[in-house]
């Protein structure tokens, strides 16, 4: 046990251990609260007195959710050594949770948004007082859960921080080499000295290794057996980086550099939420200070991308989900046009669904006030064009050659790179049926879309046949009237009526094929089995299958192998009991791992392929089906304008009567010479009996009037109300009223 004034602590507590000071879980003496102990060793009172009260000097200035809080400097009892009294951080280091086998290849989403988050506020804390860190790492930024159950990382270990203005430059030497500057590692690494200085931005290439590691959960530049054991190749990778790239891979010794601009397939983070990342590490991880970003840059672009909300599109026909980063305010054109980067399809085929429905949204909606998405409920995205299936592109890691030797060290990097992998099947198994579900979920929607369209060309397809009808009779009728008014010099008009009416008979018989589409389309697809979803529960694998809850027990035994493993490869050498134990649990270790991987590979992978080729088999008659039904629709409302007009005209010419029969009544003359009384009646009557059809009609519209407004026929209602007014001033007393 030792103490200061105020606090104690076992030094079997140890919480982690540097080359000037060990770390402490301690208690207050009084409250009993725990807190984090650094205590220095004799190798730190080697350095310069400025350099040792250099820590004490920068976290008495920093005050910040994210940058451990320093509480107190005190004196350790008996060695009267400096002793820092700091937050205790139970959950440990980013680096522990990138060691976790579930992110054996990189954190969640969310998790890495919160990390990318809470480092570039320390950060930004950090550059308001001018202080450069020198030495970050996951391993120098602690996990806490907050109030909110949420994660909350904070920056620590200031031993070598200094306070740096933004032209200042430094030529001490501090950091971790996997993650130090290429200028930094040629001096600190490799012994070669040079004259270069370093100003405040090496803290963004440190930053980049560490977003990169946390987002893949691997370092971005990899020589052939690590970087430790081959450093002249990590300096070589570091510093011929192309412009451009983020990763660079040495797979075989003396084999070539294998860039990357972009994250690996078996990274967890969306594509949407990549595009957006990637340019930024691209622009940090510069050897060449001149073309690095700046700070106030860096803190522009990140806060950027945190400033953005999430909208889940699901892209039916490519079965592809898409997390779409957007500002709130952001209208439905930019939506559109990030939709089209991500999916390549233009915007003018892009047809929105959401729970089942047509989705319309205007185009001055804000992103705010889109309908709430996951992934599990996103947006479904149709497009009007055939389109290829992609599915979910994942990688099936290969899996260890275990060596049968007995070895502790090997064994337990056997049992971390098993948990890895199968952690990562597990995972991929999930995203799997979640896709297959949306799959399932979206042809419901489509379906019902289709049927509906369907059922509004029949009922257009109905009304312009009535309508065709209609006319004809009208047309016949008036054609009728002008016949016996042809002596009262309106032959012209009983011309044009006549080609009208033979215009009318030309047009209906053009429903006469379009009747005949909607009936193969009927009889082919609609009755068939097209228009089920049966398909969709006969192949591909389900809930009920339970596939990915049996590789979630077959890695948590794994993983529980893998701790005692760890625990062996600490004791350096096991009883002879214990070490028969451990062989059989490495039998085990393989066992379940094989077992896993058939589970994923024979059930999820190899069903869902199945199902991604039915899919694609039923999106392309779907399309077919759908492109039959755009045309018709077109037609039919030409035809319906084309029909109206002719309405309009007989209705103008109808109107004409009165004012060519007046003149011959009021001029004297009996209308006998030019009309007799019985015509007169005739044509009265057969007005009245062309009123009263039309009063017919116009009820017969007015029933289906929710459909007359989304078919553009709430015009013709007007026409045929028109048309009664002007039929309401004819009389039976035998005359006519202008």
């Amino acid at each position: 046990m030792q103490s200061t004034a105020n606090y104690l602590w076992l030094i079997s507590d140890l919480l982690g251990q540097g080359a000037t000071a060990n770390v402490y879980r301690g208690r207050h003496k009084k409250t009993g609260d725990l807190y984090a102990v650094k205590v220095f060793n004799n190798l730190s009172f080697l350095r310069p007195l400025d350099v040792q009260m250099r820590e004490f000097e920068v976290l008495k200035k920093l005050n910040h959710k994210n940058i451990v809080k320093l509480f107190a400097v005190e004196e350790e009892s008996n060695t009267r050594h400096k002793v820092l009294v700091m937050e205790y951080c139970p959950c440990g280091s980013l680096y522990t949770v990138l060691e976790e086998s579930s992110n054996a290849y990189g954190l969640p989403e969310d998790e890495f948004l919160i990390v990318l988050h809470d480092v570039v506020a320390g950060m930004n804390h950090l550059r308001e007082y001018g202080i450069v860190h020198r030495d970050i790492k996951p391993g120098n930024i602690m996990r806490v859960i907050g109030e909110d159950g949420r994660s909350v990382y904070k920056l620590t270990d200031f031993g070598a921080a200094r306070e740096l203005d933004d032209d200042e430059q430094f030529v001490s030497l501090y950091g971790t080499e996997e993650y130090l500057h290429p200028d930094m590692y040629e001096r600190a690494v490799l012994r070669k000295d040079h004259q270069k200085k370093y100003g405040a931005t090496v803290d963004l290439w440190s930053i980049g290794v560490t977003f990169y590691h946390a987002a893949t959960g691997s370092l971005p530049f990899r020589p052939f057996e690590g970087p430790r054991r081959n450093k002249e190749v990590m300096y070589k990778i570091i510093t011929e980086k192309p412009s451009g790239t983020i990763s660079g891979h040495q797979k075989c010794e003396n084999g070539k550099i294998e860039w990357s601009t972009e994250m690996p397939v078996s990274c967890s983070l969306s594509k949407g939420l990549q595009s957006l990342l990637t340019p930024v590490l691209a622009n940090i991880l510069e050897a060449d200070q001149e073309k690095c970003w700046g700070f106030d840059q860096f803190f522009a672009e990140t806060n950027d991308i945190l400033h953005r909300t999430v909208v889940y599109v699901f892209s039916l026909q490519q079965a592809t989900l898409h997390h779409v980063y957007i500002h709130e305010y952001n209208t439905v054109p930019l939506f559109q046009e990030l939709l089209a980067r991500r999916t390549s399809i233009p915007q003018y085929n892009q047809e929105l669904l959401y729970e089942g429905r047509r989705l319309v949204l205007e185009p001055n909606r804000q992103a705010k006030n889109f309908p709430k998405t996951s992934r599990d409920n996103p947006i479904m995205l149709v497009s009007r064009e055939s389109v290829a299936t992609v599915g979910l592109i994942f990688e099936d890691p290969c899996p260890p050659k275990v060596q049968p030797r007995y070895d502790l060290d090997l064994d337990a990097s056997y049992a971390k790179t098993f948990a890895g992998d199968v952690g990562h099947l597990w995972k991929t198994s999930e995203s799997l049926l979640v896709y297959q579900e949306l799959v399932r979920k979206g042809v419901r929607g489509l379906i019902e879309l289709m049927k509906e369209d369907y059922s509004e060309i029949q009922h257009k397809k109905s009304e312009v046949f009535h309508l065709c009808n209609y006319c004809k009779q009208i047309l016949e009728k008036t054609e009728q009237m002008f016949e016996m008014l042809m002596q009262a010099n309106m032959s012209a008009e009983y011309d044009e009526i006549s080609d009208m009416h033979k215009k009318v008979l030309r047009i209906s018989s053009t429903l006469e094929p379009i009747e005949q589409t909607t009936q193969d389309i009927k009889s082919k697809f609609l009755q068939g089995a097209l228009m089920t979803d049966s398909w969709t529960q006969q192949v591909g694998t389900h809930p009920e299958d339970r596939n990915v809850e049996k590789i979630k027990v077959l890695l948590e035994a794994i993983t529980a192998i893998y701790q005692q493993f760890k625990k062996d490869k600490a004791e350096r050498r096991l009883p002879y009991n214990e070490e028969q134990i451990h062989k059989f649990d490495k039998q085990k270790l393989v066992l379940h791992a094989s077992k896993a991987r058939s589970l994923f590979t024979e059930e999820c992978a190899m069903k869902y392929r199945l199902f991604i080729s039915k899919s694609e088999e039923w999106m392309r008659i779907a399309h077919h089906v759908r492109k039959q039904m755009v045309p018709l629709s077109g037609q039919l409302i030409n035809i319906e304008k084309e029909v109206t007009m002719l309405m309009e005209r007989a209705i103008k010419l109808q109107e004409q009567l009165p004012q060519k029969v007046l003149p011959l009544v009021s001029s004297g003359m009996k209308p006998q010479a030019y009309l007799s009384q019985n015509t007169l009646v005739e044509m009265t009557l057969g007005m009245k009996k062309l009123k009263e059809e039309m009063e017919g009609v116009v009820k017969e519209l007015a029933e289906n009037n929710h459909f007359l407004e989304r078919s553009e026929l709430s015009r013709m209602t007007n026409v045929c109300l028109s048309l009664l007014f002007r039929f309401g001033t004819l009389t039976l007393d035998g005359g006519l009223r202008g």
